[in-house]
């Protein structure tokens, strides 16, 4: 075997080892390189998951106000004042107007009975009555005139015969003080002055015998028939007032059944007139809402004749009974209608406010998420001063229309997540989307 010659080669070494040795070397280098940017991308990932994510939500603040159970119906719109007008006489319709929709005043005539009887009846009743006002007056003054004259005569008689008798007792006695008579002479004055007092009162009593059973019965007879004369005069003039019928208060008249010419019959219907200046609403409810209902409480009354408004009002009475048939008990709201725009039995949708709490915790709806759409308990998501929301267990109470009480774990005044709170982790750090609102919008007292 012939040795192969490497003493001109470094080290002994052949080329082709060398460069086998450099790549190996590079490739390890490499390996290396890409191992190092692997790691730090990897590292970067996970330093980018670990960062907190932050959240863009809207808020409000918890405040304190008022609050009310919010209780919608169904009402009626009825006027204040209404009523059927019917003749009290029979006759036929002299005069009257189309009255329907007419607005009219109180005392305006709206039908003119015919009433030419009437008159003539009248009339006679006032031809009677002066008949018997002249029969008092004659009774009165010369009823047995010859027995008044002599009683009256004797009266006075008697009154100056005692007065003389007096005068003559008083002379005597000064003459039989001073010896000038004898007391003989004064008795008899003084019995002559006791019988010019009997004297004077049997006149009187015969002058009051007399008039007493005779002048007095037949006074008395002769004002009876003025009295009968002046009665029938009253009942005719009462039933010609009849024959003018007239508005009993001012309205609007809202249905006319008779026209001029028809034959009117009392107690048939001649108009009707409603006072449209102020509506009821009347709204039948729950009888157990309506005990939570009162006088004075809030209602606000959306009309279905003025679509788009709503009228604020109150409720003016809660019925102490309840409809035997539907158990329902009706509530009352008074709306002013100066301007006639609503009409009667037209129908509203009412929100009624009770059970008022006037210092509560207030927070809009959206920021409570309930454990139980039925149930009281939820959770509200509070921002805190280094913009963290963090997760509040809470009681609600009220519920209305947007807004919430609570009455347990808020104490007024915290910032809480009204949108993006739902699924919102506790602890996440958050952003405020727009200016911050006054989100609790308490209901004014």
């Amino acid at each position: 075997m012939t040795e192969l010659d490497t003493s001109d080669r470094p080290n002994g070494r052949r080329p082709w080892a060398n460069r086998r040795n450099v790549a190996i070397v590079a490739a390890v280098i490499v390996l290396l390189l890409v191992l190092f940017f692997v790691r730090r991308c990897s590292t970067g990932a996970a330093d980018e998951g670990r960062a907190t994510p932050i959240v863009s939500v809207r808020v409000a603040r918890a405040e304190r106000g008022s609050i009310a159970h919010e209780i919608s119906a169904i009402g009626t719109l009825v006027p204040v004042r209404e009523a059927t007008i019917s003749p009290k006489v029979a006759a036929p319709i002299a005069k009257m107007e189309l009255l329907k929709n007419k607005v009219v005043r109180q005392g305006d005539v709206l039908a003119t009975l015919e009433s030419h009887d009437l008159q003539a009846q009248r009339a006679e009743a006032a031809a009677a009555l002066q008949e018997a006002t002249l029969g008092v007056s004659s009774t009165e003054h010369s009823a047995i005139p010859m027995t008044n004259a002599q009683d009256q005569r004797a009266l006075l008689d008697a009154r100056a015969n005692v007065a003389n008798m007096r005068r003559t007792l008083d002379r005597r006695k000064a003459l039989y003080s001073e010896g000038g008579i004898s007391k003989k002479e004064l008795e008899a004055s003084e019995l002559a002055l006791t019988q010019a007092q009997d004297d004077l009162r049997l006149a009187q009593s015969s002058m009051k015998v007399h008039h007493g059973t005779s002048n007095a019965l037949d006074l008395a007879t002769a004002e009876a028939k003025r009295k009968q004369a002046a009665d029938h005069m009253a009942t005719l003039d009462a039933q010609l007032g009849y024959a003018a019928i007239r508005a009993p208060f001012s309205g609007v008249i809202t249905d006319q059944f008779q026209f001029q010419g028809e034959y009117a019959n009392p107690g048939q219907k001649l108009v009707s007139i409603a006072d449209t200046s102020r509506m009821i609403v009347k709204i039948p409810v729950a009888g157990e809402t309506a005990s939570q209902l009162k006088v004075g409480d809030a209602a606000t009354v959306y009309p279905d004749d003025l679509p788009g408004q709503q009228i604020a009002g109150r409720i003016s009475l809660v019925g102490r009974g309840a409809d035997p048939q539907s158990r329902t008990v009706e509530v009352w709201v008074i709306l002013p209608n100066a301007s006639g725009r609503l009409r009667p039995n037209g129908t509203a949708r009412v929100v009624l406010a009770a059970g008022r709490q006037a210092s509560a915790i207030v927070v809009p709806a959206s920021a409570v998420t309930l454990d139980a759409t039925n149930g009281n308990a939820g959770t509200v998501m509070v921002v805190d001063g280094k913009s963290i929301a963090h997760e509040v267990h809470v009681t609600v109470g009220i519920k209305a229309k947007d807004r919430d009480q609570i009455t347990s774990g808020l104490n007024g005044g915290e910032t809480v997540v009204t949108e993006g709170n739902y699924g919102l982790p506790d602890g996440t750090k958050v952003t405020i989307a727009g200016a911050a609102r006054t989100g609790a919008a308490a209901e004014k007292p």
